[in-house]
């Protein structure tokens, strides 16, 4: 089976695209696409770093195909680079189209996330002991 025909990295975020999320072709806005790939790679980034995660940059996203009402949107992220503030998140969304199943991946993308303080200043990145 070809890597594209499976999601890679770990679900970290799923919802269903609903009627508020559209464009007047009815197709799910690109934005509120990427407002979910942002949420999900956040919570990927916060849980590695343990600490407060700001997305400071996004690169070579993709849109392969459209998403529509009803289906359910499954975004699946992995930590490709762990700098000493910063984390490199790729992340896949993956349709199941409603009604039918039928399973594809719609988009790609890569976020960067610092971690930070209170203050909003740049921390270093825990690690997991060696």
């Amino acid at each position: 089976m070809d890597d594209v025909d499976q999601p890679k990295g770990e679900l970290v975020i799923q919802t269903i695209a609903m009627p508020k999320d559209t464009n007047r072709n009815g197709d799910i806005f690109g934005g509120w696409l990427m407002s979910q790939m942002d949420l999900g790679s956040g919570i990927l980034a916060a849980k590695t770093s343990q600490a407060r995660v700001v997305t400071v940059a996004m690169k070579g996203m993709s849109f392969l195909h459209p998403v529509r009402v009803g289906d359910t949107v499954a975004c699946y992220a992995w930590v490709e680079r762990i700098g000493r503030t910063s984390m490199t998140i790729p992340v896949e969304v993956w349709v199941t189209r409603y009604m039918t199943g039928e399973q594809l991946r719609v988009t790609h993308g890569v976020f960067t996330y610092v971690a930070v303080n209170d203050a909003g200043k740049p921390i270093p990145v825990k690690r997991a002991p060696t």
